[in-house]
């Protein structure tokens, strides 16, 4: 027989497999989207977030993670979108983080980096490539809006932050 924690152990497996379609090394769960999966009544629900309203991958997103429980066999279930309360860089998992930086993407840093810089003072955002601080926002927005764009003084390579949100 399955259990509900079976259940959920096996969509919260299928969906750490759903890639972000922007940035494909990550996952929507290390990313922090999925919010939540619980199971009632013999039906799975899977709450997600986007990361900022407007988003224009949200959904793609939901259509993948609804791809992933249908491949893995998990019907019945629910995709609910929830905005409240809303998507942070907080969620961003740890290894999310790791992979985000050894894909060449700064990940966020403190809060204060941004605030810092809505006060006219420069960013310090450490270069994922060389490690350095002595970096340069060419763009206040990078390939997406959640991110900026840098260049780095000391390898001279450009790189993304994700902005603290």
């Amino acid at each position: 027989m399955v259990t509900a924690e079976s259940l959920i152990s096996q969509a919260w497996e299928a969906l750490n497999k759903v890639e972000d379609p922007e940035i494909p090394v990550i996952s929507v769960v290390e990313l922090g989207i999925v919010r939540d999966v619980i199971e009632s009544n013999g039906e799975l629900e899977v709450s997600i977030t986007p990361t900022y309203s407007g988003c224009p991958a949200t959904q793609v997103i939901e259509e993948m993670v609804i791809e992933a429980l249908q491949n893995a066999k998990l019907e019945p279930f629910k995709v609910n979108t929830v905005l409240s309360p809303p998507w942070s860089t907080d969620l961003i998992s740890d290894e999310g983080k790791r992979k985000l930086k050894e894909y060449g993407i700064a990940p966020p840093e403190d809060e204060l980096v941004d605030k810092k810089a809505l006060m006219g003072e420069e960013r310090q955002v450490t270069c994922p490539n060389c490690g350095s601080n002595n970096t340069l926002m060419v763009s206040q927005f990078g390939s997406t809006p959640c991110k900026s764009h840098f260049k780095c003084k000391e390898c001279l390579e450009p790189f993304d932050y994700f902005k603290c949100l």
